[in-house]
């Protein structure tokens, strides 16, 4: 998932930066004495001239980057060639201001390098340009070379080939096939002065000043406006990243639905967070779609809810408790139970050994109570300090809430921060050994991450066994636009080893106790059609829950324009042949203004 860090704001834009650990520079033969910019990109996505000067090349120029960490421009020949698969455009990187005009016809010397944003381990594909420039400014005034309109009928349904085996899964060295795929297609713009109209918002305007749109409307259209992400062949190619070259206090405030109406003009360019962004020296104007936060059904007083709630590093110097509790109480109706993930210990970020999280919580209670709602108990395990991953000495760990009102919890001994937690039969039905409790805390499928929390809830008379999860984060994963096709997804493999210790768990359950109620819930990091929810699911000892609902409402988060799954409730047989109802209670992901990146999950059932 992005950082968040200030870091990402200083390379914004580093897609055009250049670093000797990330440009490869290629050895070819000498180049010809008039070199132009289609010959400089090739056929390829990366070019045939990379590592060699070249003298004198022509062009428009179309834009000016004067801020960030890759200052430069963009120029493009007014003259091209008749190959679809050249770019006109490129990026000449002055690494000062530079002293051009957008109009301005040039000449550039200087040296064709590819750099990749990221480093060369992102897998991120590269980006052409020319470096330690020498720029002549030839005449002033000059049009700019008219737009390239990127639109439903222009970008290929196909997403990407398949890389080469024998370049390890690159597709760098493979011909541009634009007619045919859409990322071939968007590399064969890169650099170029492009074009997109009354296009929606599919990802809201983020801290940075950028936000996604679709140029197909009705790509795998979520019933709120946004584009859903429903499989790994599903990667929606009419998505594109907006940012400006304008002031940032002029971007516009988006949320998914919203509409940036008329023409958003400006170059194409690649970078390492989101791939082909169309960097606009003219912005449309935004029209609001009047999207609305959600609110879930109240139970019934037969029914048990149970929700999940990622609060993202919550700790008590946070402002953002009066509107949790708003969202817990009014839009989620005060769940009998709430599992919370990324809660922090009571001093955040500072690495002290500091471990306790009482005033986090206690505050989020608090605020509770003061928005009306329950004055909820909790139960949790502190973590061993700096040993579950997150944000260095934040130390986060999930919590259970519970209305005492409503619920109880049936506490055992015995649970701590490296005891592993068991089944035992207690007068003919399962119970936990210790209550709450960690799930095999010292398997090297938790190393670095977060340890699932076992507890068991009393419901009129009827037990109830929750494990709260916050699997591993997608950290270190390729982007859908990697060179590398398909991308390596490396950071599954902890969590499929993590998936199969909670299953195996729950087998534990239900080989004591066949029709127990078991709910495995919480921020799972991954898809419901991935390979981590199919071992979750076993053969049948549980099924996610969010698949009930229609395609087309199931996400919990939105990511590059992608709305998808990474919240989950897991049930077992004994609840998914009663009668339950789920819901996705979207009131954060689709919104500027979100006080977390997840939406929460509500589960409803009669026990």
């Amino acid at each position: 998932m992005p950082s968040k860090s200030s870091a990402r704001l200083a390379a914004l834009t580093v897609a055009a930066a250049c670093s000797a650990a990330s440009t490869i520079l290629f050895t070819v033969p000498a180049h010809a004495d008039s070199v132009r910019i289609h010959d400089i990109q090739g056929a390829t996505r990366t070019s045939p001239y990379a590592g060699q000067k070249v003298t004198d090349v022509a062009g428009i120029v179309t834009g000016v980057r004067g801020y960030g960490s890759s200052k430069g421009f963009w120029m493009q020949d007014p003259n091209p060639d008749a190959d679809p698969a050249t770019s006109e455009g490129v990026f000449v990187f002055t690494s000062s201001a530079p002293k051009v005009a957008v109009g301005d016809s040039v000449t550039v010397t200087g040296t064709v390098s590819e750099y990749v944003p990221g480093g060369a381990s992102s897998g991120n594909q590269s980006v052409t340009e020319i470096t330690k420039p020498v720029v002549t400014v030839v005449s002033s005034g000059n049009a700019v070379p008219a737009p390239v309109v990127i639109n439903a009928r222009s970008v290929p349904a196909a997403y990407t080939p398949a890389g080469d085996p024998a370049a390890n899964g690159s597709v760098n060295g493979l011909t541009l096939r634009p007619a045919t795929y859409a990322l071939d297609y968007y590399e064969s713009l890169e650099g170029m002065n492009v074009q997109v109209a009354d296009t929606r918002v599919v990802t809201g305007t983020d801290p940075y000043s950028e936000l996604w749109v679709t140029v197909k409307p009705n790509e795998h259209k979520s019933r709120r406006g946004g584009t859903v992400y429903g499989s790994y062949d599903a990667q929606n190619t009419g998505r594109l990243q907006i940012q400006s070259l304008g002031a940032t206090a002029d971007f516009p405030v988006a949320d998914v639905g919203d509409t940036l109406a008329g023409a958003t003009v400006g170059p194409l360019d690649y970078n390492q967070f989101g791939g082909y962004t169309l960097v606009a020296a003219q912005l449309g104007t935004l029209k609001s779609g009047g999207l609305q936060r959600e609110t879930t059904a109240k139970q019934s007083r037969g029914e048990l809810a149970v929700a999940t709630y990622n609060v993202e590093n919550l700790d008590p110097s946070d402002a953002t408790f009066d509107a949790h509790a708003s969202a817990i109480v009014h839009n989620l109706n005060s769940p009998d139970i709430v599992s919370l993930e990324e809660i922090q210990d009571d001093n955040g970020a500072t690495d002290d050994g500091t471990v306790g999280a009482s005033r986090t919580v206690g505050k989020l209670i608090d605020a509770i109570v003061a928005a009306g709602g329950p004055r909820y108990e909790w139960r949790s395990i502190d973590p061993v300090n700096d040993q579950d991953g997150g944000e260095p000495g934040g130390n986060i760990r999930q919590v259970f809430l519970f209305n005492p009102a409503r619920v109880s919890f049936t506490d055992r001994p015995g649970g701590d921060s490296t005891t592993a937690v068991g089944v035992t039969k207690v007068h003919g039905k399962a119970a936990l050994t210790a209550s709450p409790g960690r799930v095999d805390p010292a398997s090297d499928a938790w190393k670095s991450s977060r340890k699932p929390l076992a507890g068991e809830f009393v419901f009129r008379g009827r037990t109830v066994f929750v494990i709260a999860n916050h699997f591993a984060s997608k950290g270190g994963d390729q982007g859908l636009t990697a060179q590398y096709q398909p991308p390596a997804r490396s950071s599954e493999v902890q969590r499929h080893l993590q998936a199969t210790e909670v299953n195996s768990f729950v087998k534990d359950i239900l080989k004591v106790q066949k029709n127990a109620d078991v709910i495995t819930l919480g921020d799972m990091n991954d898809f419901e059609f991935s390979g981590t929810a199919k071992i979750l699911e076993g053969h049948g000892e549980l099924w996610s829950a969010i698949k009930s609902l229609p395609r087309n409402e199931r996400y919990t988060y939105d990511y590059q324009g992608n709305q998808q799954v990474l919240d989950q409730i897991l049930i077992s047989p004994s609840i998914r042949r009663g009668d339950f109802a789920y819901d996705s209670v979207h009131i954060n992901s689709e919104f500027h203004d979100q006080i977390s990146d997840h939406d929460p999950q509500v589960l409803r059932f009669r026990p």
